[in-house]
C-alpha cells in the first residue's frame, strides 16, 4: 500500500449550492432595511418617539444583520472559488478588503443601533437630554450611507472588473455592476435628483437596495450555472 498517496492533501471541493449564501444575504439585508425604513423616518434628526414606538420591529431587523454578514462572507468565498487560478492579486486584495470592510461597518451599525434601542427602553430621558441619542443616530446614518455603501460600490466595481477579465459572469452583469456602483457613489444620483423630487418617487435611501439586489442577481446566476454543470456531469 502506498502511504504517500494516502497522506497527500486533497483540495476541498466547494458545494455547488454554496451560491445560495448570496441569496440569503440579499433577502436578509433587504428585509432588515425595509423593516427599518417603514418603522422610523430615515432622517437621523427625527424624534426619539418614532424609535420607541417600534422597538420590537427594529430589534428583529437588527438581529438579521449578523446572519446577513456571515452569508455575505460565504458569497465572497464563492466568487473567489469561481475565479480559481485566474485570481489576480491586485484586484483580489481590493475585492476582499472592500467586502470585509462592508461587513465590519454593517456589524458596527447593528451594534450601535442595538445599544441605542436597549438604552432607550430603560433610560430614554437621560439619553435624549444628554444628546447621545442624536449623536448615535447620526453615527449610524453616516456609517451606513457614507462609508458602508461606498465600500459596497468599490466591491461592485472590482467584482465587475474581475468578471470582465475572467468571464466568470455574463458581460452585461459586469456592466450593470459598474452602473449601480456609480449610483451608490452618488455620481448619478445628482443627475436624477430633480426628477425624483418632482415625481415624488421616494427618498434616496431606497437606492441602497441596489447592492443586495445586484448580489442576488449574481448569486442566482451562479447557483443556476452550478446546478446546470452538475446535471451535465451526471449525464
Amino acid at each position: 500500500m502506498n502511504h504517500e498517496s494516502v497522506l497527500t492533501p486533497q483540495r476541498m471541493r466547494t458545494p455547488r449550492a454554496a451560491a445560495i449564501a448570496g441569496i440569503v444575504f440579499s433577502l436578509l439585508l433587504i428585509t432588515s432595511m425595509l423593516l427599518i425604513w417603514t418603522s422610523i423616518p430615515a432622517d437621523p434628526r427625527g424624534p426619539a418617539t418614532d424609535v420607541m414606538n417600534h422597538l420590537k420591529a427594529l430589534s428583529f431587523s437588527l438581529n438579521l444583520l449578523p446572519f446577513a454578514g456571515v452569508a455575505f462572507l460565504w458569497f465572497i468565498a464563492v466568487v473567489r472559488d469561481r475565479l480559481g487560478e485566474l485570481e489576480d492579486r491586485f484586484f483580489a486584495t481590493v475585492f476582499l478588503g472592500s467586502g470585509l470592510l462592508f461587513i465590519a461597518m454593517m456589524f458596527n451599525v447593528g451594534a450601535v443601533a442595538g445599544g441605542l434601542i436597549d438604552t432607550l427602553g430603560s433610560r430614554s430621558g437621560d439619553l435624549i437630554q444628554s444628546g447621545t441619542y442624536g449623536l448615535s443616530r447620526a453615527e449610524i446614518y453616516q456609517t451606513m450611507h457614507t462609508y458602508a455603501m461606498k465600500m459596497a460600490g468599490v466591491f461592485m466595481i472590482t467584482t465587475s472588473t474581475i468578471s470582465l477579465q475572467t468571464r466568470i459572469f455574463p458581460r452585461w452583469m459586469a456592466m450593470l455592476g459598474y452602473v449601480l456602483a456609480l449610483v451608490l457613489h452618488w455620481l448619478l444620483i445628482y443627475a436624477v435628483t430633480v426628477l425624483v423630487l418632482l415625481l415624488s418617487l421616494g427618498k434616496m435611501e431606497w437606492f441602497l437596495l441596489l447592492f443586495p439586489l445586484w448580489v442576488l442577481l449574481i448569486s442566482v446566476y451562479i447557483l443556476i450555472d452550478n446546478l446546470h454543470g452538475r446535471s451535465v456531469a451526471a449525464a
